[in-house]
This record gives C-alpha cells, sequence and structure tokens, in this order.
C-alpha cells in the first residue's frame, strides 16, 4: 500500500495558503514537504501580497516545513515569471525528485486554475486544489473554528497608523455598505475587535457614494412622480 503524495504548497502567506495546508493536512492523498513562494527581488517581500521575506522565512520556520522561493525582478514581465517558476520546479525536482505535484490554494476563479494548469503542464508536476470550489462562508468559519487569527501584516501609513500593524483582530469586514458598517458595529458592540476595510476615504459604500440601480431607478420614478403630481404648476395637463 503506497503512502501518501510528497506535495508542495503554494505559499502567499494568506489565508487561503493556511487553508490549503490545513485541508492537505487533514487529508490522507497528499504530505506536504515544502513551500513554493514568489519573492521579488530588491523589495525583499512576497510578490503582490507584499509580505516581508523576514516573516516568510519565520512562517516556513513555524511550520517546519523547508521554503523554495520564485526569486522575481521588480517590474518583471508575465515571461519573466513562468521561467522563473519553471527554474523553481527544476530545483525541487533536483532535490526532492520524489515530488510530483503541486497544491494552490485557489477557491473558484477558473481562470486562474486553468493558468496554474498550463504553466505545469509537460513539467512532470501535477497541480492539485484542495480548497476548490467550498463555499466561502464555510470556509470562514472553518477558520475561525480551526483557531487561525486574523492579524493586520502590511499597514497603509497614508490610511492608519504604523501601530496598527500587527494587532489581532476577531473580525475583519470587508466593504463598509450598509450590510458590512451594521455588521462591524454589532461585533464591536458584543465586544469584538473588529477591523473595516474600506477603499473609499469614507464608510457608506457604493449605494452611497455611487449609486446602485435599485436606488437610481427609485430615485428615477420619484422624479417622474413628482413632476406628475405638480403637472399644473407648469401649464401642463397629463393623462394616464
Amino acid at each position: 500500500m503506497e503512502g501518501p503524495k510528497p506535495v508542495f504548497l503554494s505559499w502567499s502567506g494568506g489565508k487561503d495558503s493556511a487553508l490549503a495546508l490545513e485541508a492537505l493536512r487533514d487529508g490522507s492523498e497528499f504530505e506536504v514537504v515544502g513551500l513554493l513562494t514568489s519573492v521579488t527581488r530588491g523589495y525583499d517581500r512576497i510578490s503582490v501580497h507584499g509580505v516581508r521575506r523576514s516573516l516568510l522565512h519565520a512562517q516556513a520556520e513555524s511550520l517546519g516545513l523547508p521554503l523554495q522561493e520564485i526569486l522575481l525582478e521588480q517590474n518583471c514581465t508575465n515571461e519573466s515569471y513562468e521561467a522563473a517558476f519553471h527554474d523553481a520546479l527544476q530545483t525541487i525536482r533536483e532535490t526532492r525528485p520524489d515530488v510530483r505535484h503541486v497544491a494552490f490554494g485557489d477557491l473558484f476563479l477558473a481562470d486562474v486554475r486553468a493558468y496554474r494548469e498550463r504553466l505545469l503542464k509537460g513539467t512532470g508536476f501535477e497541480p492539485s486544489f484542495p480548497i476548490w470550489g467550498l463555499d466561502t462562508a464555510e470556509l470562514a468559519q472553518r477558520f475561525i473554528d480551526a483557531g487561525f487569527q486574523a492579524r493586520l501584516v502590511c499597514v497603509d501609513t497614508t490610511q492608519l497608523d504604523e501601530g496598527f500593524a500587527g494587532r489581532e483582530f476577531d473580525l475583519i469586514v470587508i466593504g463598509s455598505g450598509p450590510a458590512g458598517e451594521k455588521g462591524a458595529v454589532q461585533a464591536a458592540y458584543f465586544g469584538k475587535s473588529v477591523a473595516l476595510v474600506e477603499r473609499s476615504p469614507s464608510v457608506g459604500g457604493a449605494c452611497v457614494h455611487t449609486g446602485t440601480l435599485p436606488s437610481k431607478t427609485l430615485r428615477e420614478a420619484a422624479l417622474y412622480v413628482t413632476g406628475f403630481q405638480r403637472r399644473q404648476l407648469y401649464g401642463m395637463t397629463l393623462e394616464i
């Protein structure tokens, strides 16, 4: 009887990667033997996510897993990324010839999954997507139930004081529309530590700042009704 298949996990340092690692370790098909991460030279940060390289290494050490970096130049092209990705695979092939799988923490973006599958085609490595298609609400609850902690690791100091970096939160709400704002207030009322993330300089969401289809339709209807009710003021007579 064959044992679990060794796999490297594409690791961004974020929650989806952590949930993918948990899913792989809870299952019996794979054994995670290493992490694979893109790092941008000069910045010394995880590409796109911006997490410092020192924190990435601390994560790998804490997990007890070797780290294989995909080294990228600043402003690298997609072709350069793919070449660096394949170079990293070659290093894995040389150091761990038994590894034939790379896992990714993608959830539902079919085009991203197709790109990863194309990137691995012909390399001798097969992709795995351990949390693909899972309900995001259930996944968020699993994140909480499993004891994961959400912390801010990067702060835009033009928006927040640098002291917010490293803070721990019970709940992080994305978007300050009516539902997000109310949820954040309710959670804070019950004593939770809450972070509300909003790209606009003020809360309210699209329905307040730009309008939504229902709100615009309601406004248009109100204007028509008001105009009809006041038609005699303008010397107009309308029949419906």
